[in-house]
């Protein structure tokens, strides 16, 4: 009995050993349920994570057996939340080293403020009219890092300033892009080198929750590097 039902179906359980395995500790394609990465992420996204990008795992565990690289800052990583274990998506912004401070929600860096220019509505054609009308966007530039970002014009509150703050070894800082509506390291705190499982780089493809889940074409195998 065993041995025929091994005969029958060995196939397709091979196959989904090899995929559990495959994604585990090689790649993987992660749904984006939210907007805290807005502009550059939308909630529908499924972007594929490079799980090899920083070191080799053992596959269905936390345990790294070769590191040969660290995430860089203004990466987008994903990684395990200390408080809640939810696993989740945001931009590097603090490295190891570094001093960072947040002042009005304007970036500071080592003591260098991030620069920005203002992006125009027909820049964020995937961002539907209200989004657009409640938010200001802009490119911010620091440190060799690109992104576009959105934030809320509003009166300054506890979430977007901090006192600067230096990065011990081992620890990242992540905000993430959409900076009013991102709970990131401004509420669960740095994130430890171990916690991070890999680094997103394309969007395999979209569907548009608001409207009936249909697929936005055009940001199918859209990179997230930001190219001017």
């Amino acid at each position: 009995m065993v041995n025929r039902f091994w005969r029958e179906w060995r196939g397709l359980l091979i196959f989904l050993v090899v995929m559990v395995l495959f994604r585990s500790a090689i790649a993987d394609w992660n749904q984006v349920p939210t907007g805290s990465m807005k502009p550059t992420i939308l909630d529908g996204d499924r972007v594929i994570v490079n799980k090899l990008a920083y070191g080799l795992r053992v596959p269905l565990s936390a345990i790294r057996v070769l590191t040969w690289n660290q995430p860089a800052r203004g990466e987008i990583v994903t990684f395990f939340s200390p408080e809640t274990e939810e696993l989740l998506i945001k931009r590097v912004i603090g490295i190891p080293g570094d001093r960072i401070a947040l002042i009005n929600n304007q970036l500071q860096i080592n003591g260098r403020m991030a620069d920005y220019a203002m992006l125009a509505d027909d820049q964020l054609p995937a961002l539907n009219a209200y989004e657009r009308h409640r938010h200001r966007f802009y490119l911010e530039t620091i440190e060799a890092s690109v992104r576009s970002v959105m934030l809320r014009p509003a009166p300054p509150n506890a979430h977007n300033n901090f006192d600067p703050i230096t990065v011990p070894d081992g620890q990242y800082l992540m905000l993430g892009d959409n900076r009013d509506n991102s709970k990131d390291s401004r509420y669960i705190g740095l994130i430890a080198a171990d916690r991070i499982t890999g680094r997103a780089h394309t969007v395999a493809f979209s569907v548009d929750y608001e409207d009936f889940y249909l697929p936005r074409g055009d940001r199918f195998f859209q990179s997230l590097a930001r190219v001017d």
